[in-house]
């Protein structure tokens, strides 16, 4: 795959920490034998102390960043998920867990909205692996809940037991994936080797899969020359999730598919996907470290594990279901219409997190959880768990 010359130039900074992270991955590469496995590729340009895109300080949400998630388009996303969150914490339930926080957009509405509600957590916890993230947070939330600050806390890791509600915006794409191809002798794996030649420093490099690997993409059931993307990870940190969660849900939120549509026949090339200066494109090989790097849901796989777990799936929609089903319409006649200088700006967010062509359809929620009987507000409507 060629480099995406056609993206936005980096500052001389920038290339040279990109540089540090090849330097990096080079080194690794040559411990490895030479070849080194996708999923830990991806674990490397994302998370390695001190280089990884999410460990370093470059801004990463926003408009000066790489892209733009739910929370930080408007509010109107985290006091949505606040009604979700009342339902949970009403049952007796004092404290909520989230999973990557970001910048802390989502912490801070999902607060402020519980606070004008009365219904504030007795803790709210954050687990968040990036130091830059972290500081960015609590910035945020010291300007925005500073009353709150008691009660928030940060993670390096998930607490061995936890009750209440654990909150993933955009956290399992996240999740480093390994790659895998049908042929017509079985299944393969890609890697990742150092380039010969040319602007890349990366190429792929296909050898045949072995263990899980190799069973779980077999039961997929590929047609030759079907490439993809199998999150191992993901169902790992599903299960220890399950195994800390004694009674509560969790709500992921996040882009993907149910496994029929994930590995349809049109979908031969897979989801892998980059993100840099809010352009889109599909070479995991640019610029390592200045981009993040991503993977659609197999929201069956996480349903189903989840199932062999001990949790129960409590509902599952499209975000656009999601939300109406919280009321993000009568939040948002909070602002009158009449009041078009903020009006009109929050119009065009809900659309944005609404509408089929945008975010509405591709965002899917899911609720898995365990103690706690449905419906769960967020799917009283339109719950689609019978398609996973």
């Amino acid at each position: 795959m060629k480099t995406q010359t056609a993206l936005p130039q980096p500052s001389p900074d920038a290339l040279a920490h990109s540089a540090r992270v090849v330097d990096h991955v080079r080194a690794e590469i040559a411990r490895a034998g030479g070849w080194l496995d996708f999923a830990r590729y991806m674990e490397l340009v994302l998370y390695a102390p001190g280089l990884g895109y999410y460990s370093a300080g470059a801004r990463k949400l926003g408009p000066d960043g790489d892209f733009t998630t739910a929370p930080e388009l408007t509010p109107l996303y985290g006091q949505c998920v606040a009604q979700q969150a009342r339902q949970v914490l009403e049952l007796g339930l004092d404290q909520v867990l989230e999973v990557g926080a970001g910048s802390g957009a989502l912490a801070a509405s999902l607060l402020e909205e519980l606070d004008r509600m009365g219904a504030v957590p007795r803790s709210f916890l954050i687990l968040e692996l990036s130091a830059d993230l972290r500081a960015r947070s609590r910035d945020l939330l010291a300007a925005r809940v500073p009353h709150l600050m008691e009660r928030i806390a940060w993670l390096n890791v998930l607490p061995p037991a936890f009750s209440g509600m654990v909150i993933g915006n955009e956290v399992l794409d996240a999740m480093p994936v390994h790659v895998v191809r049908a042929t017509a002798e079985g299944i393969e794996e890609g890697g990742v080797v150092v380039a010969g030649h040319g602007e890349a420093p990366f190429a792929w490099a296909f050898r045949p899969a072995g263990g899980a690997l190799r069973d779980a993409a077999g039961e997929l059931g590929l047609a030759p020359g079907y490439t993809t993307e199998l999150a191992l990870a993901a169902r790992g940190f599903v299960r220890s999730l399950a195994g800390m969660l004694e009674r509560g849900i969790a709500l992921f939120v996040d882009y993907g598919f149910p496994s029929h549509e994930y590995y349809h026949p049109q979908r031969s090339t897979g989801t892998l996907m980059c993100h840099y200066r809010h352009r889109a494109h599909g070479d995991p090989f640019f610029l390592p470290g200045l981009q993040d790097v991503t993977a659609h849901v197999d929201f069956s796989a996480v349903a189903r594990t989840a199932a062999d777990a001990g949790l129960d799936v409590l509902g599952y929609a499209n975000q656009a279901q999601f939300l109406v089903n919280c009321g993000i319409t009568d939040l948002m006649l909070r602002v009158p219409p009449e009041d078009v200088a903020r009006y009109a700006p929050q119009a065009a967010a809900a659309n944005k997190l609404l509408s089929p062509a945008e975010m509405g359809e591709l965002f899917k929620a899911i609720a898995l959880g365990r103690g706690v009987e449905g419906p769960l507000a967020g799917f009283a409507a339109g719950d689609r768990r019978h398609t996973l």
